[in-house]
C-alpha cells in the first residue's frame, strides 16, 4: 500500500533494490560531470519556469559502457533573492511515483524552500518516462484491479502470474536493474552533474528507503537530508503487509470516529461493510465501468492517506450506497494512477518491480494468503490485500538485499520524520530507521496522515529551519 505521499498526491488529486553483478557504490566522486541540457517540459507552458531533461546513466553499473537508460529529470530554478545552496532533490514515494509529474503538479507546496533551491525531481529507473515497467493494457488491467486480491491460492497464483508474465513480456530488459541501490547510484550521477558538492535531499515514504541508502552508500556527499514518514528497509514482505494493514485499520477507525463527530450521512463501519457485501454481489456500472468490492476497498485506502480527504470518502460512500458509485471509482483511479483518456501510469507496475529487486524475501503465494485469511476475519477491508505480498515469488527477476542494510556514519545528521497515525507507513518505523541510520534525528508529529511536511507549521518550520539554515531540531523532538 505504499504510495505519493499526502502533501504531493493530494495536491494532483485535486487538480484532478539491486544490480545485477558488483555491489560497489559507483559511480565515485572522480567521475567527470556531464553537462544536462535543460530545455522546455512537455507538460507546461516555459513561462512556468519549469526546465525538464533527460540523463543518461549505465542500465548496469558494473558494465559501465554497456547499454543506458535515461532519467527523465525536472527543475525549478530557485526564485528567491537570498543566497542560493544549491539543488534540493526529492522523491515523492511509491516505489513507482513519478517525480516528474509530482513536482509538476506541487512545486507550490515547498515555495518556502524554493527561494534559496533549486528544485529537482526525477522518475526513478523503470517508473514513467525512464523507461518505464508496462505490464497490462488498460482493459486487462482494469480487471486484474477489480479482481485482485483473491483468498483463494490456486486464483490468487493465476492473477500474480500472469500479471509477472506480462512485465516480463514488456518490459524484461529493465526489470533486473530497477531496485533501490541502482537507483540510489543514479542520485549520486545526478548530484555530480548537477555540480553541487553534497545531495541535499527531502524523500517521503519509498523516498525514506531511498535517501537512506544514498546516505549508507555515499555518507561524505550527504547533505542536508529530510526523511518524512519513513520505511523501515529491513521488514520482510509478510511483517511489513501485516503492519500496514494495522496501519489502515487504525486510519479507518479514527476516520470513522470523526465521520460520527460530523454527522456522518451513513451508519459507520456496518454500513461500509454492508456497501462493500453488495458490491460484491452486484458491482456497480459507471459509464460502463464496474465498481465492484475491491474497487472500493482500494478508494477507502487512497483516502486514508490525507485527512483532507476524509470528506471526499464520506461523499464517495454516501453516494455507493444510494447507488453512484462515481466518487469511489475517482477515488479508486487516483489509487492505481489513471489517466482521464484511461491509460494508466506505471506507478503500481513498477512499484511490485521495484519491491521484488529489493529483496530475496519472497514468501510463497500460499503464505501470503494464509496471513490475508487471518487478518480479514479482523479487518475485513485491508486483510485481503495481504494476499498481493506473494507476488515476488512468481517474480521473474531476482532480488537481493545490499538496499536492506542501512548505516549513514560518516554523514551529517539526517532528520527522520514520523507521523503517529500514519496509516502507509506506521510510526514505529521511524525510530527504527533513526537507528539504523546512526546519524538520524528523530522528529515526531501527533496526527493523522501520510506525511507531515506541509500539513502542521511546527514540522514546517523546523524542516526548513534544517534544510535552508542547518539548524537540527532536537532528537525526539515532537510537533502537536
Amino acid at each position: 500500500m505504499r504510495r505519493l505521499v499526502a502533501v504531493a498526491a493530494l495536491l494532483a488529486l485535486c487538480v484532478a533494490l539491486g544490480a545485477c553483478g558488483s555491489t560497489a557504490p559507483a559511480p565515485t566522486t572522480s567521475a567527470q560531470p556531464v553537462e544536462i541540457t535543460w530545455g522546455a517540459c512537455d507538460r507546461t507552458a516555459p513561462s512556468a519556469g519549469f526546465q525538464c531533461a533527460t540523463m543518461e546513466v549505465p542500465l548496469d553499473y558494473a558494465k559501465p559502457a554497456g547499454p543506458t537508460v535515461g532519467i527523465a529529470l525536472v527543475r525549478l530554478r530557485a526564485a528567491g533573492p537570498g543566497a542560493k545552496i544549491g539543488s534540493l532533490v526529492f522523491n515523492f514515494g511509491g516505489p513507482g511515483g513519478s517525480g516528474v509529474d509530482t513536482l509538476l503538479d506541487a512545486a507550490s507546496a515547498f515555495r518556502t524552500l524554493n527561494g534559496r533551491y533549486d528544485l529537482v525531481s526525477f522518475d526513478p529507473r523503470g517508473v514513467e518516462r525512464s523507461d518505464g515497467v508496462h505490464c497490462l493494457d488498460p482493459k486487462p488491467f482494469e480487471a486484474f484491479l477489480a479482481a485482485e486480491p483473491s483468498l483463494d491460492v490456486p486464483t490468487q497464483t493465476r492473477l500474480l502470474t500472469e500479471f509477472a508474465q506480462a512485465c516480463q513480456r514488456h518490459s524484461s530488459a529493465i526489470l533486473p536493474y530497477v531496485g533501490t541501490l541502482n537507483a540510489a547510484r543514479d542520485m549520486e550521477t545526478l548530484r555530480i552533474r548537477l555540480g553541487d558538492p553534497k545531495l541535499n535531499y527531502l524523500g517521503f515514504s519509498y523516498g525514506t528507503h531511498l535517501g537512506a541508502l544514498y546516505a549508507t552508500l555515499y555518507p561524505g556527499q550527504t547533505g542536508r537530508m529530510v526523511l518524512d514518514s519513513a520505511l523501515d528497509p529491513s521488514v520482510g514482505l509478510l511483517e511489513q503487509s501485516r503492519t500496514q494493514a494495522v496501519g489502515f485499520q487504525q486510519a479507518y477507525q479514527n476516520y470513522l470516529a470523526d465521520c460520527a463527530r460530523q454527522d456522518c450521512p451513513f451508519n459507520g463501519n456496518t454500513a461500509v461493510l454492508g456497501l462493500l457485501a453488495a458490491l460484491k454481489r452486484k458491482p456497480l456500472n459507471v459509464q460502463g465501468r464496474l465498481v465492484t468490492d475491491d474497487i472500493a476497498r482500494s478508494a477507502i485506502a487512497e483516502a486514508l492517506y490525507s485527512e483532507l480527504t476524509w470528506p471526499l470518502l464520506t461523499q464517495a460512500i454516501a453516494d455507493g450506497i444510494a447507488g453512484d458509485g462515481a466518487g469511489l471509482l475517482n477515488l479508486s483511479d487516483s489509487y492505481s494512477g489513471r489517466r482521464p483518456d484511461g491509460s494508466y501510469n506505471t506507478l503500481q507496475s513498477s512499484l511490485v518491480a521495484i519491491l521484488c529487486a529489493d529483496t530475496t524475501n519472497r514468501p510463497t503465494v500460499e503464505e501470503a494468503v494464509d496471513l490475508a485469511k487471518e487478518m480479514t476475519k479482523k479487518w475485513p477491508i485491508f486483510g485481503p490485500d495481504v494476499a498481493s505480498a506473494g507476488g515476488c515469488s512468481v517474480w521473474p527477476a531476482p532480488g537481493e538485499d545490499t538496499n536492506r542494510h542501512i548505516d549513514a556514519s560518516g554523514s551529517g545528521p539526517i532528520l527522520v520524520v514520523g507521523v503517529t497515525h500514519d496509516p502507509a507507513t506506521p510510526y514505529e518505523w521511524a525510530p527504527k530507521l533513526t537507528e539504523q541510520l546512526g546519524t538520524g534525528v528523530l522528529l515526531t508529529l501527533k496526527g493523522e496522515g501520510h506525511g507531515a511536511y506541509g500539513q502542521n507549521t511546527c514540522i514546517d518550520s523546523l524542516v526548513n529551519g534544517y534544510l535552508l539554515d542547518g539548524k537540527v531540531p532536537d532528537d525526539g523532538t515532537v510537533c502537536p
